[in-house]
């Protein structure tokens, strides 16, 4: 099973983490927590790598739905959405929220998974539809 919606742009890494920033705005998301993995690596293993962040996404209605529906569903939340490199171009990344169905077996959690898979693949198609080559 896959676990991640993907769209690669042309745009450089910055641009692609602010256009994605707006385009989860745009679906209702905020952005809780932003993780820089190639930072935390060189700080704590002198390690090099691509550009790569983390950004914790929530949309509180949505995250409350699924709240109620199980407490411990706050252990898949919020939506990690990955902006990195790959190659020349950059990759946006964000877990199917369909994921949270499978694992939990829940199917009263099926409302929430689809509305939002439709508003994070809204925000794919926006960046996917403004890339442009820099």
């Amino acid at each position: 099973m896959r676990y991640d919606r993907t769209v690669h742009l042309d745009a450089d890494f910055a641009t692609t983490v602010a256009r994605t920033r707006d385009a989860l705005a745009a679906q209702g998301f905020g952005i809780l927590t932003e993780i820089d993995i190639t930072a935390t690596l060189k700080a704590k293993l002198d390690h090099d790598m691509e550009d790569y962040v983390i950004l914790g996404a929530c949309n509180p209605p949505l995250a409350h739905r699924a709240l109620e529906t199980d407490r411990s569903i706050g252990l898949l939340l919020p939506c990690n959405v990955v902006v990195r490199r790959d190659g020349d171009r950059t990759a946006v990344q964000v877990l199917d929220p369909n994921t949270m169905v499978a694992l939990t077996e829940l199917d009263a959690l099926r409302p929430v998974a689809e509305e939002a898979t439709r508003r994070l693949d809204a925000a794919l198609t926006a960046l996917a539809s403004t890339d442009t080559t820099d």
